[in-house]
């Protein structure tokens, strides 16, 4: 299976259980995936680490994103941007710019045009800040 399908897989969990879902028969039942080798193992380290690492993706966010509150964020392009943030910072083994363009594709499958320029905007000054300082962004953002 594709990267691109298991991380819309991850998304999708992560907003479920922003919304309150459990997460459970998901993948198969509702939007038609089946993991397969280390598809699963990814979905899972996602979905957990954006569960572990909300408060710091959350202040990432807000950092880059000085006119709109994380609460006035609408809930798919926060989870958008909490997947891409979570694999940029913790997942090395994508390229950022393959990160950032996987989010501008999910936008567009999952959201609307504004939103697709929003995200785009945020994953990139949060790519150019990591490139500029040699460091993580993440560091700059406090919970």
């Amino acid at each position: 299976m594709a990267r691109s399908t298991a991380r819309a897989a991850a998304m999708q969990l992560v907003y479920e259980k922003l919304m309150g879902g459990s997460g459970e028969d998901t993948l198969s039942a509702l939007i038609n995936f089946t993991p397969e080798g280390d598809d699963q193992a990814y979905i899972d380290r996602v979905v957990s680490g954006v569960a572990a690492h909300a408060e710091e993706l959350d202040a990432l966010v807000s950092l880059y994103s000085p006119t709109r509150e994380i609460g006035r964020i609408a809930r798919v392009d926060l989870c958008i941007l909490r997947v891409a943030l979570y694999e940029m910072r913790f997942e090395s083994d994508t390229p950022q710019s393959v990160v950032i363009n996987e989010a501008v594709e999910l936008a567009k499958r999952f959201s609307e045009p504004a939103s697709v320029r929003f995200i785009n905007g945020v994953l990139g000054a949060v790519s150019r800040r990591e490139k500029e300082d040699g460091a993580p962004a993440a560091e700059d953002a406090q919970p």
